[in-house]
């Protein structure tokens, strides 16, 4: 890579968690069908729209076809050694992980917290819905691999539990923002007209896959049954 290549390399480089073993959903959920495209295009998709290049850390190789993948050399250690492999694999300082199956966020919560992170030179940002910090979306600073390498080292493969470990050896705890609170001040909103709630549907069985089409099929009716 030359000089001139490094000087304009991007700060963030986006990641699609692809390596899970699909076993609740019974077939593998990169390539199961919403509203008629497979997973993994909608999680690359709402990467590309908020601004980033998209790439797949710890998916099959055969996914290729749809992005780079970032091969985990040792694919038994979980998310967390896929997004080791993604930190080691960039030179952009902060990353962004999105797990393939939360195909209804908006891209607008990614730029959000992307934007957030790069203001405030914090280490880890996730959100939360409902009062509760989720794991993913998250954006890492690079800097965090050293200690989420520790903690795989140390036989501790929990995502969250290493988010937190990484942020304080970097200085400061994991930066936790409220998604309701960004959307009803305008700052983030759903393109299809979403709420909140929704966007962190899970779909990874088929249950959660059913669900999911109902939520897109019935956008705006007012109809949307509860999401258990």
């Amino acid at each position: 890579m030359s000089a001139a290549d490094l000087n304009h390399k991007p700060d963030a480089a986006g990641f699609v968690l692809a390596g899970g073993r699909s076993s609740r959903m019974g077939q593998d959920k990169s390539l199961v069908q919403l509203a008629g495209q497979p997973l993994v295009v909608h999680a690359l998709r709402i990467l590309r729209e908020a601004g980033m290049t998209a790439s797949l850390a710890g998916g099959q190789p055969t996914l290729a076809a749809f992005a780079p993948v970032v091969e985990d050399s040792q694919s038994d250690l979980g998310p967390l050694g896929g997004i080791c492999a993604a930190l080691a694999s960039t030179l952009a300082r902060l990353a962004v992980f999105l797990p393939i199956d939360l195909p209804l966020l908006p891209a607008s919560l990614i730029a959000y917290l992307l934007d957030h992170a790069r203001i405030t030179g914090e280490s880890v940002t996730v959100p939360s819905v409902n009062g509760f910090a989720q794991t993913f979306p998250a954006v890492l600073d690079r800097a965090a691999l050293a200690a989420l390498e520790s903690e795989l080292e140390a036989g501790r493969g929990g995502c969250f539990a290493g988010f937190q470990t990484a942020a304080a050896r970097l200085g400061g705890p994991i930066t936790v923002l409220p998604v309701e609170m960004l959307a009803q001040s305008g700052h983030i909103a759903h393109p299809q007209g979403l709420p909140a709630a929704r966007w962190f549907l899970n779909v990874n069985t088929p249950e959660g896959l059913r669900l999911a089409h109902q939520c897109l099929g019935q956008t705006g009716s007012g109809r949307l049954g509860r999401v258990s």
